[in-house]
């Protein structure tokens, strides 16, 4: 166990290196490594050092939300060996802007999938759970298909009387607007929720939010069902 004036030292190194919350750094600072086990499987993660988690293969998948197949389809690599490869390059040091870069720019990986093999490393590393951002904040997402045009659903949001028929609340206010695309609204506390509408073919599209920087997954799963109600209500209302 490090010395307070050292244990300080080591846990702001960390924050400022990975972007954790002061807790969290702590926390991963504090845990006791477990040695890897002798297998084939560890051999080219065994010049880096010990992490902080060691799940096994098997439940990488799981862990990092995203299956195997679907991973080495539009990646080329399955989770262990992405695993293999971001701890022989000590990712795990990183913060999550440095580990994107490093696996745009040294495999070539596609965007979307730059951030799905980043996220998914994080959660197996244990550097944050699941809707658990690097700094220790939490980040809430809802989705839903509706069977009207994009147009239509965009203009149920962007118009303030037809979105207080099924928000119910008074006060949102549009920050930012891409018609049809995408929005950002003030809810009446101050809070950003980010919208994006997509169309998902004839007479059908499809509306994603997400509102960041929350404290707790409490306070996550807590506007989850709330969103939840205030989509259902947004359907009835489409469907009259």
């Amino acid at each position: 166990m490090p010395r307070q004036k050292d244990l300080k030292r080591l846990v702001r190194a960390r924050m400022q290196k990975t972007g954790e919350a002061y807790t969290a750094a702590r926390a991963q600072v504090l845990r006791r490594p477990r040695a890897p086990k002798h297998t084939d499987a560890a051999v080219l993660a065994a010049a880096a050092p010990v992490t902080t988690t060691h799940p096994e293969p098997k439940d990488y998948a799981r862990i990092a939300g995203m299956g195997d197949d679907v991973i080495k389809e539009k990646t080329g690599c399955t989770w262990e060996l992405w695993v293999k490869a971001l701890d022989y390059s000590r990712a795990y040091e990183l913060s999550h802007r440095e580990i994107a870069k490093l696996v745009k720019e040294k495999w070539d990986t596609p965007s979307w999938w730059t951030q799905m093999v980043t996220v998914g490393y994080e959660r197996i590393k244990g550097l944050r759970e699941r809707g658990q951002q690097r700094s220790g904040t939490y980040t809430m997402t809802r989705s839903r298909t509706f069977d009207v045009d994009v147009a239509t659903l965009y203009d149920a949001w962007a118009d303030g009387r037809r979105r207080k028929r099924w928000l119910g609340e008074t006060g949102v206010k549009i920050r930012t607007a891409a018609e049809p695309k995408s929005m950002r609204l003030q809810m009446p506390d101050g809070a950003i929720v980010a919208i994006g509408f997509t169309a998902k073919g004839k007479g059908k599209s499809a509306v994603a939010l997400e509102q960041a920087r929350l404290p707790d997954r409490e306070s996550a799963d807590r506007l989850k069902q709330l969103w939840s109600e205030r989509l259902d209500a947004l359907g009835d209302q489409l469907a009259r």
